[in-house]
């Protein structure tokens, strides 16, 4: 593939261009620290949306990663040995700041090399990763800036079931904004299911029944003048990857959904909102032994 250029490898005629051969390694290295820092990266971000686009970042730097160490067996007949050049960053913050500014620096280091060489497949290699590294580049900022002006934004951990269970103390219109967040997240989880399974009744059946929960609990919000939430609950689901894993999810589900509402329960309530959470809970029960039942036939 690249036996037409002047400094490739022979073993007749040991001729290599040692810049390039520098910067091939330069870039070898870069890619090779950048999916190690993307991947603790993606381990930090506040929400699925980042991650999962940040691990879709990590592909293209495996594949010029890929590139490069192809190129530089070419041009040398030797296997590169990547070193890490950079510390991972230990914040999210700290991690969208620093990766910004390294895509940048890379997009003007890889458009050197393509301005240097006079190899038309390294030009491309090289041009096609400085436009992934700018699209990178954008990414990042784009994700910093909405840190900027969100100075907090819900995680997993604060949605939902599990920001009840995690909170320390809950006032009423907590507990009322954690119950509908759960709902919504059952509906998107469900619907997502659906989506990518087909229909299956039983899933089917207990979205269906969160949509009445919704229905019981959002007259609560107008009696006691608690704002309706957002629905962001799609930012929270991952599609499962096997109908089992699906129900395994249902599964834990309706376990921090229990849990919730024994939480709320335990509390002194409003005589129509502890009717409302108990009916909620008692729902949540059923729900959990369909599940279990769909666990173990799968």
């Amino acid at each position: 593939m690249y036996s037409n250029s002047y400094w490739h490898f022979n073993p007749n005629n040991n001729y290599i261009d040692s810049r390039l051969v520098n910067d091939l390694l330069t870039a070898i290295s870069g890619e090779y620290s950048a999916i190690i820092c993307y991947e603790k990266l993606a381990s930090l971000a506040p929400t699925i949306i980042e991650r999962d686009q940040i691990l879709e970042i990590i592909k293209d730097e495996r594949r010029h990663l890929q590139t490069f160490s192809s190129i530089y067996v070419n041009v040398t007949g030797e296997q590169p040995t990547p070193q890490t050049i950079e510390q991972c960053s230990n914040t999210y913050k700290e991690g969208l700041i620093s990766s910004f500014k390294d895509e940048q620096e890379t997009v003007d280091f890889y458009l050197d090399i393509v301005d240097r060489t006079s190899d038309n497949v390294v030009k491309e290699a090289f041009r096609r990763a400085a436009d992934d590294e700018q699209n990178h580049a954008v990414w990042f900022n784009f994700f910093l800036r909405n840190m900027q002006e969100m100075p907090h934004r819900q995680t997993e951990a604060e949605y939902g079931a599990k920001g009840a269970l995690n909170a320390s103390t809950l006032s009423l219109p907590q507990m009322l904004t954690f119950a509908l967040q759960d709902e919504f997240l059952a509906q998107s989880r469900y619907n997502d299911i659906l989506l990518n399974f087909g229909y299956v009744r039983t899933f089917a059946n207990i979205q269906e029944a969160e949509l009445r929960h919704i229905r019981l609990l959002l007259p609560l919000f107008t009696r006691y003048q608690v704002p309706i939430p957002e629905d962001i609950s799609r930012m929270f689901v991952t599609t499962p990857q096997t109908i089992k894993d699906a129900y395994a999810l249902g599964v834990q589900g309706e376990i921090e959904n229990i849990g919730m509402y024994e939480k709320f329960l335990s509390q002194n309530l409003p005589s129509d909102v502890q009717a409302v959470f108990t009916q909620l809970h008692d729902a949540s029960l059923n729900h959990l032994a369909a599940f279990e039942r769909g666990l173990a036939r799968a």
